[in-house]
């Protein structure tokens, strides 16, 4: 019997204010990453256009649309079907009057399998995300594409070992990470790349699988808002180890391929699922 294997492709470029430019650009680097071959394949976070966030104004909520409207997932979901290939589409959802940070999940035939909406909102400076997304309503989902099972967090979700947790305990074989995130507004001298990949690294060694990351690089100014994304896309390894990265200034591809059942025998070898103990965790987290 064959054994199973699945490879995985991470982006990384700069955006910026045309959503035409950014939808052909991501296309033209999905395109490179199957051509690599590529399977599942993940853009950025909100790779439609510049990282708004950073600053508070209505005129953004008019570049938000519903699922199957969005002009970002229309045109990824057609390179999925052409490439057979899977594309979690990140986006920025309208549902009534109702905003969202969202993953549009692209099966391999170009069929949207369904929406995952960003559970972790953050506030700060930088990041003011809750003046535009309500928080997800989806909880978090695992996938069952033609390509592989997978799970798909948002960003700020990286940070919480919870997300990684529940979703391979869903049964999710490796799990993706669309971000933009780079200098702190306050001190920008500050670089946080290291603790953002230590943190999903982490979740690769304490659930035994295999985590995609792919973050934006460049500077971006927002009407007078200036902030600078530091790249570091990874693929890590199921034991934390990065196989693939990238630095602070590159653009293009990461691609890796991964064993799927001898990740699956290491996970049950190192019974981090066999010894939870969910009897105790009620009682000890509120």
């Amino acid at each position: 019997m064959a054994r199973r294997s699945i490879t995985v492709g991470s982006i990384q470029t700069s955006y910026g204010h045309d959503i035409k430019i950014n939808i052909a650009k991501t296309e033209a680097l999905v395109r490179e990453a199957a051509d690599r071959g590529a399977e599942i394949i993940l853009p950025s976070e909100l790779f439609e256009g510049i990282y708004f966030c950073t600053r508070q104004d209505p005129k953004w909520f008019e570049t938000a649309h519903p699922v199957m409207e969005h002009p970002c997932v229309i045109a990824l979901r057609e390179i999925a079907k052409s490439l057979k290939v899977v594309i979690p589409i990140s986006f920025f959802e309208k549902d009534g009057p109702r905003y969202y940070n969202s993953i549009a999940i692209a099966d391999a035939d170009g069929e949207i399998l369904g929406v995952y909406r960003k559970s972790h909102i953050p506030d700060g400076p930088g990041y003011q995300e809750k003046y535009y997304f309500r928080p997800g309503d989806t909880g978090f989902k695992t996938w069952n594409t033609k390509r592989g099972k997978i799970g798909v967090g948002i960003c700020w979700d990286q940070w919480y070992p919870e997300s990684a947790r529940a979703m391979v305990l869903q049964g999710a074989e490796i799990l993706f990470y669309p971000t933009a995130i780079g200098s702190e507004p306050y001190d920008p001298s500050l670089d946080t790349h290291l603790q953002w990949q230590r943190a999903m690294q982490g979740h690769a060694v304490s659930n035994s699988v295999p985590i995609v990351a792919a973050n934006r690089i460049g500077e971006e100014d927002n009407d007078g808002v200036k902030q600078k994304y530091y790249g570091h896309s990874f693929i890590s390894d199921h034991r934390g180890e990065l196989v693939q990265k990238f630095g602070a200034q590159d653009e293009g591809v990461l691609i890796h391929t991964f064993d799927l059942d001898l990740i699956e025998t290491y996970r049950a070898e190192w019974g981090f699922f066999r010894d939870r103990r969910t009897d105790l965790y009620a009682k000890s987290i509120i």
